[in-house]
């Protein structure tokens, strides 16, 4: 799973996710890609579900982009525990996703394929997602 070789510091505070993506809210590599709709966390699991899911159905054809990486630590305290005594323990990653973030991209399929691949992508995410084209990202500007 994805996880930082090492970080600065052990654990962090949880931020905000306010507004929307600054960067990689356009399709840069491939033809097509899965955009976030809503801000949330999504877990290292998720994004290795989702990769597999879309591997599968790409079936080692075309090339895969992972956009997003989990660089921010969840910690949690064990069960049953009194408060205090300091912050908890990380228990796994999350990469913090913005509404507009590209999470995914595919190129070198057939559009068909390409779009199924995501849908089933999507399915492994807990915030809603859409599937966008390149060209319709540059049809909008032009």
């Amino acid at each position: 799973m994805l996880m930082p070789k090492r970080v600065k510091y052990r654990k962090q505070q949880r931020g905000r996710m306010k507004g929307k993506a600054l960067r990689g809210a356009e399709v840069s590599f491939g033809e097509f890609g899965l955009q976030a709709l809503e801000p949330g966390w999504v877990t290292a699991r998720q994004i290795e579900a989702a990769r597999r899911a879309l591997v599968r159905v790409m079936r080692r054809r075309g090339k895969l982009w992972i956009r997003i990486f989990p660089d921010h630590p969840y910690t949690r305290k064990p069960p049953e525990t009194r408060m205090g005594k300091g912050k908890g323990n990380v228990e796994y990653w999350v990469a913090v996703v913005r509404p507009g973030r590209i999470m995914f991209e595919v190129g070198g399929l057939t559009d068909a394929i390409a779009i199924e691949a995501l849908h089933q992508a999507s399915y492994k995410f807990s915030i809603k997602t859409k599937v966008v084209a390149r060209h319709e990202l540059v049809g909008e500007q032009g």
